[in-house]
């Protein structure tokens, strides 16, 4: 981690420490507020525990051109993506996702399809129906299942390590449960007020950040339990797919990449809205990378689904199938992790709270 920007968000946490004007505006200034001085792990845990929506900025009067030059939002920014790469494991593909993610991505996909539409056109199928009739079960299953286990596995250590460094305690319900009230409500994303935060303009709160992430991360979720649900049916009651539309992993597919896709796609448009001077230029590509491959994924299925039967499907199945790998094998270097170290970050906030 980087020894100068760790010395300048702890020279703007102090700051704000003193003026305390901000104290009501999300879970960070209450946190700033318990203490007078601030160690490495501390300034590691703040950054985590912001969720850059930038009100603090926009009120403060220590802004540039003042002397003090405050951009909040922008160093905890810093200090947060340098940690995700310092307890990333391994990290030397982090740093370079963070600069070539959109490339990457792309180079990915395109591989991908190509390997994977090589894969399906080898093996013999033809007893199979629906996606199994141009890919075999066996197939998807060896080449995902070593794609997600893997990526998980460095997950779980990086998060481990952030843990560790924060000084974080056993686990409680009572903080657990705070914690994913925090997350289910993306309470910090509304304000002081609950009116909602100022990352799109200074002058205007809004829900809109809010419901846009609330969209992704419950469309997502609903994706990963129709693919679950799909797996139990599989392998526990012998019913393989396809799936019926009024089958439990349509009923949760459906409408789950319905929000992925909106929620995304709406995030994108924020993003490209928003002040890029407030949050962290060096990862910009990586952040838009992850965004597009999740909207890729989504829409992709939802259109897997509508083609159903027709000449597309191998083409629909190939893009698909290459865009959830590729989303997989960068899990653990993209935005992705940000949701594990942001409930960490929150369950040590709830541990410190009482």
């Amino acid at each position: 981690m980087s020894t100068e920007t760790t010395q300048e968000a702890r020279r703007q946490i102090e700051i704000c420490n003193a003026c305390r004007y901000c104290e009501g505006y999300c879970a960070v200034f209450p946190a700033i507020t318990r203490q007078k001085a601030f160690a490495d792990a501390d300034i590691t845990q703040l950054a985590n525990l912001c969720h850059n929506c930038r009100g603090c900025y926009y009120a403060c009067q220590y802004t540039k051109p003042h002397e003090f030059a405050i951009n909040l939002p922008k160093i905890l920014a810093e200090v947060r993506t340098d940690s995700w790469k310092d307890f990333a494991w391994p990290s030397g593909f982090a740093r370079a996702y963070d600069k070539h993610g959109v490339g990457i991505a792309a180079a990915f996909v395109v591989c991908l399809i190509a390997l994977i539409f090589i894969a399906g056109s080898v093996q013999s199928a033809a007893d199979g129906e629906g996606f199994y009739a141009y890919m075999s079960h066996s197939i998807m299953v060896a080449i995902f299942a070593p794609a997600f286990v893997l990526p998980l596995l460095a997950m779980v250590i990086s998060v481990r390590r952030y843990w560790a460094h924060v000084g974080g305690k056993d686990l409680s319900l009572k903080t657990l449960r705070r914690a994913m009230l925090d997350v289910a409500k993306m309470r910090n994303l509304g304000g002081g007020q609950d009116q909602g935060c100022n990352f799109e303009d200074e002058d205007r709160f809004t829900n809109a950040r809010r419901t846009a992430h609330q969209l992704t991360m419950w469309g997502f979720l609903l994706c990963f339990v129709s693919t679950s649900s799909g797996t139990v049916l599989h392998y526990v009651f012998d019913m393989p797919a396809p799936y019926a539309l009024f089958s439990l992993p349509k009923l949760f597919g459906v409408p789950g990449g319905l929000m992925l896709s909106g929620g995304t796609l709406w995030m994108i448009w924020l993003k490209l809205r928003a002040d890029s001077d407030l949050s962290d230029a060096r990862v910009r590509g990586g952040d838009m990378a992850f965004v597009v491959l999740l909207f890729a994924i989504s829409s992709s299925g939802l259109l897997l689904y509508a083609a159903t039967g027709t000449a597309l499907v191998p083409y629909l199945l190939s893009f698909h199938l290459a865009t959830v790998l590729a989303l997989f094998l960068t899990l653990p270097y993209s935005k992705f992790v940000h949701g594990f170290y942001r409930l960490a970050a929150l369950i040590r906030n709830a541990q410190n709270t009482g």
